[in-house]
């Protein structure tokens, strides 16, 4: 595919293996470097400290104003460009770019010229380290090629059930699945993090024989990068893309669901029963199907009759109720036929509106769904106001979860879709952050704090209060072992807020005492996560409809063992709340991740950067969840540069060592690093 950085021409001359070598023209524009060659433009500019924003097209000047996730105006910085003879290059604090006659590109480190990462041709006559293969009206399949490294390690690229923390030699899709969230944001262990900011649907190579970028349809290369640690990259990353808000105090305790609550008493009786117990809760979900008709967004009043009371009495009770908002419209709905007239709407090229396949109420049958449009600012507005009409201004419900946003469309082909913002190949990864959008936009307008429940996202959903919850995962071990390096790279992908389902989503019997380990091994691990939240499909499960719920899923559901255990970590997350809370600031005004792989904080420890079981939460607590069954002790690496006292004995250990401990069924390995103070045990 591509060639080592070595084997390549050496910079600053041109390759006469080439059929015709190309000297392309170098100037400064307005702080930025622009290279011309071969009816090509590429522009280097900067944006934000140590970084630049790289752009090239190929045919005429670069495109402004396509979508993308950086935001509008980068974060002030200093540059400089120096114009050569046959070569240019622009400096950005930590981060120079060498651009050569031929417009290759290399990134290096300001201090001692060292190479980064390098732009790398896929044979020496042809192509190039970009390749623009027409796909007619003016649109591309664009490739974009880097140098691979022996020794480099890839981190980030959103969230996958493949299990690997480092994904250097994989290829993955860059599209929204259930369970497989495409994020293009990639750290290396090279010491430099990369934006594709592009939300095209296409892929990622990271092979040992290159890195190859791809989008199947777009107009123009479009990626940030930037120099330096871990650490530094998120500051700088999330600066360029937009923080989180901070958390609201009531989303940090505990999340109580199931699927699915069908009737306002069912719910009531459940949060009840949590408070005759003494048990801490912060908030109750009220799932789908509680509505009259996909899409007409609100309460079926012969379920849920009064609203309001419900949302009293969970007030009065300390808990927040949060309500399941869909995206897509059933024919049957009272918006539907609106909607359409307005063009609200995702399209296609070719055929019918976009739909899936739904059961609705009053159909015996499955109808076809139509999904508003969130790419079109018209259809946010006018999805908002029914939702502000039928949720928050009678009774003051402002916190929702986000289901099905990828969308969930069938057949799921992206380049039959249309959507507002373009065809469905080149702006079709952006939808759930423009959906979260929605929200963000109309809760902030009525002054709420936000927090959103998404089970999918994009880079940049950050800023619109979205947090992401790993889909309809399993729930056996080796599912919860997976989820590690799932939460690891969403946080290296700019998502902070993120959750699994405690216990996993498809199926799990609550009498049977093999699940019953999973559960308290997973809730140990979901109450040392950024959100805390029990949810699944429980048997006995039931056909989808509107009639369907699964079995109890409440903490007393598990048998008195494992249901004294749950209640023992219930209790654990109110006493870290403060804490949880301190960490989810230094994701609003840092951009720091709560859920942290050790090489965040360690970046000089060599070892830390292949620890996949085990994480920071926030900077003073390592985590090191049990993964197996039937497993009482835990070996886990304790970084060097760091004294670590296990939580629970009040041992303390030197770090740069592997200790193993102890860790019976009702014990999470945690330890406190250089004597920080939490309130662990009772």
């Amino acid at each position: 595919m591509t060639q080592p950085a070595e084997n390549q021409p050496q910079q600053g001359t041109v390759s006469l293996a080439q059929s015709s070598p190309t000297v392309g023209t170098f100037r400064e524009r307005d702080g930025a470097l622009e290279w011309s060659g071969r009816q090509e433009t590429l522009r280097i500019e900067p944006w934000g400290p140590d970084a630049v924003r790289v752009r090239a097209r190929l045919g005429g000047p670069i495109l402004e104003g396509l979508p993308g996730a950086l935001l509008d105006t980068p974060p002030a910085t200093e540059s400089s460009v120096k114009l050569g003879d046959g070569e240019a290059q622009l400096t950005v604090g930590a981060l120079t770019v060498h651009v050569d006659a031929e417009g290759l590109v290399r990134y290096l480190r300001t201090d001692d010229s060292s190479e980064l990462l390098s732009e790398a041709r896929a044979h020496f006559w042809w192509p190039g380290s970009r390749l623009y293969t027409a796909v007619g009206n003016g649109h591309h399949r664009l490739e974009q090629r880097f140098a691979a490294y022996d020794d480099e390690k890839l981190y980030g690229l959103g969230q996958h059930q493949h299990g690997r923390l480092d994904q250097k030699g994989l290829v993955l899709d860059l599209v929204q699945r259930n369970a497989e969230v495409g994020i293009p944001v990639l750290t290396s262990s090279r010491g430099y993090t990369l934006l594709w900011n592009n939300p095209a649907i296409g892929r990622v190579e990271l092979a040992h024989n290159g890195t190859r970028w791809v989008a199947d349809s777009a107009r123009q290369i479009d990626y940030w990068i930037t120099a330096g640690a871990p650490a530094d990259a998120q500051r700088r990353y999330s600066a360029a893309t937009g923080r989180t808000p901070m958390m609201p105090e009531w989303a940090a305790g505990f999340w109580q669901c199931k699927l699915r609550y069908r009737t306002q008493d069912e719910l009531l009786a459940v949060a009840r029963e949590y408070k005759r117990r003494g048990l801490p809760i912060s908030a109750i979900v009220c799932d789908f199907f509680h509505w009259t008709h996909l899409g007409d967004w609100k309460f079926d009043l012969s379920e849920w009759p009064d609203p309001a009371a419900m949302v009293r009495e969970l007030e009065e009770l300390g808990i927040k109720l949060v309500v399941s908002v869909w995206p897509s419209v059933s024919p049957l709905s009272e918006n539907h036929q609106l909607m359409e007239q307005r063009g609200y709407f995702i399209g296609t090229q070719y055929g019918p509106m976009a739909h899936a396949d739904w059961p609705d109420k009053e159909v015996a049958s499955t109808v076809q769904v139509a999904f508003y449009d969130a790419t079109n600012p018209e259809a946010r507005d006018f999805m908002w106001s029914r939702v502000r009409d039928n949720y928050l201004t009678p009774y003051g419900i402002t916190a929702f979860w986000l289901d099905a946003c990828e969308p969930e469309l069938k057949p799921g082909f992206p380049e039959n879709l249309r959507y507002w913002a373009g065809p469905g190949l080149e702006v079709g990864n952006s939808y759930p952050a423009e959906n979260s959008r929605t929200f963000y936009e109309g809760l902030r307008a009525e002054g709420e704090e936000v927090i959103t429940l998404n089970r999918s996202a994009w880079a940049g959903s950050q800023r619109y209060g979205a947090a992401l919850w790993s889909g309809d995962i399993g729930t056996d071990f080796p599912t919860l072992r997976r989820q590690i390096a799932a939460g690891l790279n969403t946080a290296l992908s700019g998502i902070p807020w993120w959750n699994t389902d405690i216990g996993g989503f498809h199926g799990g019997d609550p009498d049977d005492p093999a699940y019953q380990e999973v559960m308290v091994r997973w809730f140990q691990f979901g109450t040392l996560s950024p959100l805390m939240r029990l949810h699944g499909f429980r048997d006995p499960g039931m056909p989808l409809g509107p009639e369907m719920t699964g079995g109890p899923n409440e903490v007393w559901s598990y048998g008195e063992e494992a249901g004294a255990i749950l209640e023992r970590y219930l209790r654990l997350r109110e006493r870290l709340k403060p804490y949880v809370l301190r960490v989810m600031r230094e994701a609003h005004e840092e951009g720091l991740p709560p859920m942290r792989p050790l090489f965040l904080e360690f970046p000089d420890d060599s070892a830390t950067w292949t620890v996949d079981d085990a994480y920071l939460f926030g900077g003073d607590l390592l985590v090191a969840p049990v993964l197996t069954a039937g497993a009482t002790v835990r070996t886990t690496y304790l970084p060097a540069g760091a004294t670590w006292t296990d939580a629970w004995t009040g041992e303390t250990y030197e770090g740069g060592t592997t200790v193993t401990v102890d860790a019976p069924l009702d014990r999470i390995p945690l330890f406190l690093r250089d004597g920080a103070r939490l309130p662990v045990a009772e």
